[in-house]
């Protein structure tokens, strides 16, 4: 099954995935600060969760306030260098922190101090940011969710959610206490807790109208406040000065075609979804007659996009599947993650920039975010930017050409990345991010990708590359065509690896290398606990596997988990990295594996690998180039904590396999590049998982990251070419 894209629909790609022209400015991002630089000294950060989730900045511009709820503390980022942004602790709460905004030098938290979902209760905190401490706090009554201060500082809105049990009755609606609004005046920025106001919006929506569960809210300059009640699939207008309620109507709905519903691991767009409820999250004003939602959806619904609301109620604009797509064209889907509600817009920002106002999404489960510039009609599509996982929280600061992200997502448990909140900036020249994108099908739908683990050269037009995908995509293992000559490098064709017609089972496809008449060579790295064969696999031109050939059993008696990662040709010889010691090697060493076509035989070479630091070393990857055979070797290490990801080179001289179970020789190798500095390029954090490098037809050498299919990742793939090989 080959899936081929036309010149034409891989200009549009680009175009619409990167920006418009290329005078236009772009934001790029150009620090990143990791939130566990601001734990208390009496916490362990290699052992406790921290989180940034809602984001603000002092009106000065040079700091950052966000919530994080675990911690039940704001964290605090001196960005005065915001290249070079600074820790500035963090400040106890006594509760959970939910949103924060910021009036003068206050920072005003909401913070949860609930006992339990039927008994919820919480309070607004006032921070002196200059000061670092809590002045004071006001009694919400229960459970809040967003706040929002007016353009004018005379007021602050509190949604409060009281949010249901999602395991009671399978979460069905209602669940009582019921949510309100809380409206309270300012005066230089300390709310008067006697003004507080509670505004009912009971008996508003048609789903749940009993229980309202406010979402967030958003004021204009005439101190209207919009509010989203995302599970009742409603919005309301309430009059900030008299607390009235002022409109409100449903949200509506939306029918999607050309969507992905199922967990399969395979990128598939035909399915429909009729009357998707929006159930919007974050709410922003656009102008006093306009706001935009996140159509994340919650309860039963999620439309998967973003919505452009008149005033009235009335539907301005709905980017439908837009968005969506171009999250599949950069490999952002979260296809393991993914349901009805697919990548789960959640944050909104609107600002202005040089007299441009934009739209930010931040999309939680493809860990990314939407640029578009508001036209006053259909706005227009800028750029995607990377975040971190699941960004939550956007604020731009227009005054110095910043937005921010702070994105939730603290993978410690799973040993990944950790929270981080970065910093992006809008001038003159190209987006840089994304690096390699796809474009749609003949049907027009999205070309999806993700988890590229392998890559091979075409051996006669350079900038012609071959990358395959590993078993995250096990339900759709493909060959990835790639021309490397286009910045955004740009996938000309997807071919599907088949079995009597029907996509492959049991392959995790780590390595590629050219095959006789247009075909290939595949390797499989193997998990006999979950039945998936180590194997190498002949296909030709079109995906069609011809043959398949099996480690024999002498190499099998030894075999351990992290097997096969890359395969190249020698001659008439299979040259396949193993990534980690087996039970026959000798400490510190892997082996290379050698299969000779024509004489059925195998055998191995032992590598040596660098001295083994945190986590563990290995390899993932191997190219022959020349006279010389390259591989990768890295540690499994992520962020700061990343030493080894380099590139190096064995002489074919150096292999002289013998049979497997006999004493191997051990090679000689010679370091060549360090991947690190091209991983730190686009200011954000050394991924861990380098595993593609070839040389094309004109000695340039390229290099890709696997994203992992965005599974507990933030979904980043790095593709860039290291130059002319020596």
């Amino acid at each position: 099954m080959r899936i081929a894209l036309s010149l034409s629909a891989i200009a549009v790609a680009v175009i619409s995935v990167t920006g418009a022209a290329v005078a236009d400015p772009a934001f790029n991002r150009i620090a990143s600060f990791q939130v566990i630089g601001n734990m208390p000294a009496d916490k362990d950060p290699t052992k406790t969760i921290s989180s940034a989730e809602i984001i603000a900045a002092s009106e000065d511009g040079m700091t950052l306030v966000y919530t994080d709820s675990p911690l039940k503390a704001l964290g605090l980022i001196d960005i005065s260098d915001a290249k070079a942004p600074k820790a500035g602790g963090a400040i106890m709460l006594g509760g959970e922190p939910t949103s924060v905004a910021v009036a003068g030098g206050k920072a005003l938290v909401g913070v949860n101090t609930s006992k339990s979902l039927t008994e919820p209760s919480g309070k607004l905190s006032v921070v002196d940011i200059k000061g670092r401490k809590v002045e004071a706090s006001c009694d919400l009554g229960g459970q809040p969710d967003s706040v929002a201060v007016s353009p004018d500082k005379s007021i602050i809105a509190i949604a409060i959610e009281n949010e249901r049990d999602e395991e009671l009755n399978d979460g069905a609606l209602p669940q009582m206490p019921a949510g309100y609004v809380v409206i309270f005046s300012l005066q230089d920025g300390v709310p008067d807790c006697a003004s507080r106001k509670d505004v009912d919006v009971k008996g508003l929506a048609a789903i749940g109208g009993d229980d309202p569960e406010p979402e967030f809210v958003s004021i204009n300059s005439r101190n209207e406040i919009v509010v989203t009640l995302q599970e009742n699939n409603h919005l309301v207008i309430i009059d900030g000065m008299s607390g009235k309620v002022t409109a409100h109507y449903p949200a509506g709905a939306v029918d999607l075609d050309g969507v992905d519903t199922k967990r399969d691991g395979a990128l598939v767009f035909s399915d429909s979804i009729k009357g998707a409820l929006r159930e919007p999250d974050a709410v922003k004003w656009l102008d006093d007659n306009r706001f935009v939602t996140a159509n994340e959806g919650d309860y039963k619904g999620g439309s998967r996009g973003f919505t452009i609301f008149n005033r009235d109620g009335n539907v301005a604009w709905d980017s439908g599947m837009a968005l969506e797509y171009r999250i599949v064209q950069a490999g952002h889907y979260p296809e393991k993650r993914s349901n009805k509600k697919g990548a789960e817009p959640e944050g909104v920002e609107t600002a202005s920039f040089g007299g441009q106002k934009y739209i930010f999404i931040g999309v939680e489960r493809a860990s990314i975010i939407g640029v578009y510039r508001d036209t006053g009609a259909a706005p227009e599509f800028v750029q995607l930017l990377p975040s971190g996982v699941a960004p939550e929280g956007i604020v731009a600061i227009p005054g110095r050409n910043l937005l921010v992200t702070a994105n939730e997502g603290d993978l410690l448990e799973e040993g990944g990345l950790r929270s981080h909140v970065m910093l992006y900036e809008i001038g003159e020249g190209a987006a840089l991010y994304p690096q390699i994108v796809s474009g749609n099908d003949g049907d027009g739908h999205p070309v999806g990708w993700g988890a590229l683990s392998g890559l091979a050269a075409d051996p006669v037009k350079p900038g012609i590359l071959y990358a395959v995908n590993d078993s995250f995509y096990g339900g759709q293992p493909a060959i990835f065509t790639i021309d490397a000559t286009s910045k955004p490098a740009k996938i000309a064709e997807k071919r599907v690896i088949t079995r009597d017609g029907m996509p492959a089972q049991k392959l995790d496809l780590e390595g590629i290398a050219i095959g006789p008449d247009g075909g290939f060579w595949l390797v499989s790295e193997g998990r006999t606990d979950r039945l998936t064969p180590h194997a190498i696999y002949q296909v030709d031109a079109k995906g069609r596997i011809k043959q398949e050939i099996a480690f024999p059993d002498e190499l099998l008696a030894v075999e351990q988990r992290f097997g096969s990662e890359g395969i190249t040709v020698v001659g008439d010889t299979l040259w396949i990295a193993i990534q980690r010691e087996w039970k026959d090697d000798a400490k510190g060493t892997v082996k290379l594996v050698s299969y000779n076509v024509k004489a059925k035989e195998w055998g191995h070479v032992t590598y040596p690998l660098e001295p083994k630091g945190k986590g563990w070393i290995g390899l993932s990857e191997i190219s022959r180039h020349g006279d010389h055979l390259y591989i990768i070797e890295r540690d499994n290490q992520i962020g700061p904590n990343a030493k080894l990801k380099k590139l190096f080179r064995v002489a074919a001289s150096e292999l002289k396999p013998v049979k497997i179970g006999e004493k191997a020789p051990v090679v000689k190798k010679e370091a060549v590049h360090d991947f690190l500095g091209d991983l730190a390029a686009l200011n954000g954090f050394a991924v861990d998982k380098i595993e593609g490098f070839t040389v094309d037809a004109a000695g340039e050498g390229f290099a890709v990251t696997d994203n992992d299919g965005v599974d507990d990742s933030s979904g980043e793939t790095y593709f860039f070419s290291i130059g002319k090989m020596k």
